[in-house]
């Protein structure tokens, strides 16, 4: 691996530093997009069971916001009667979809970072084709020790190459996965916020009926 980053050139730090990051954020990404954190399975239904008798306590809301991003929306309906039991549905339905708008913008963190190195990446290794080019006309301007009968230096000839096609190769290397990974968290984002837009209007009309007068 050091000899091929060697004979790549300094044009490759640059993707290095974008596949260390972009890896960085894949994992992180699947760490933070887990169900458990974002929308339990059951969560909707406990959260109703615990609230058929009436509106809890701080310490149940609390502990419900504490458990996902789902628990922190379901929760905000709680706090709007805990404040004001007179709320109207217009009221709570403002405050979910604060907290929702707010749920989506941490699921959605670091995805634009993610895809600014997919689109990044191939660019580097355009300029590292660019730069290997250039390594590669300078070789046949042929003056001085060194230059074969024809003009051109064969060293600086085959450095030229190898930086243009290591580049190249390494820039696709690092895009294509970043691009594959973008769309499939994005596409796991949607789903959860589909999951979480439904659940929230079915909890929407459960609090409704439960408020106190």
């Amino acid at each position: 691996m050091l000899s091929i980053i060697q004979a790549a050139g300094w044009p490759i730090w640059p993707l290095i530093i974008c596949s260390v990051l972009g890896l960085a954020l894949v994992i992180e990404r699947f760490i933070s997009l887990k169900t458990s954190k974002i929308a339990p399975p059951k969560l909707l239904d406990e959260a109703i069971m615990v609230s058929r008798n009436g509106i809890p306590g701080p310490d149940v809301v609390a502990q419900l916001e504490q458990n996902s991003l789902l628990g922190g929306v379901l929760a905000t309906g709680f706090r709007t009667f805990n404040a004001n039991p007179r709320a109207t549905a217009e009221d709570l339905k403002a405050n979910l979809e604060g907290a929702g708008r707010h749920a989506a913008a941490r699921m959605q963190k670091y995805l634009g970072a993610l895809a600014t190195i997919a689109s990044a990446a191939p660019l580097l290794g355009l300029l590292g084709t660019v730069i290997g080019m250039i390594e590669i006309f300078g070789s046949q301007a042929g003056d001085g020790m060194g230059v074969v009968a024809g003009g051109g230096n064969p060293a600086q000839l085959a450095h030229g190459i190898s930086i243009a096609l290591y580049n190249t190769a390494f820039g696709l290397m690092v895009a294509i996965p970043a691009l594959i990974f973008w769309r499939y968290f994005r596409a796991r984002v949607d789903e959860y916020l589909l999951t979480m837009e439904v659940a929230a209007e079915r909890f929407a009309r459960h609090l409704m009926t439960v408020r106190k007068p």
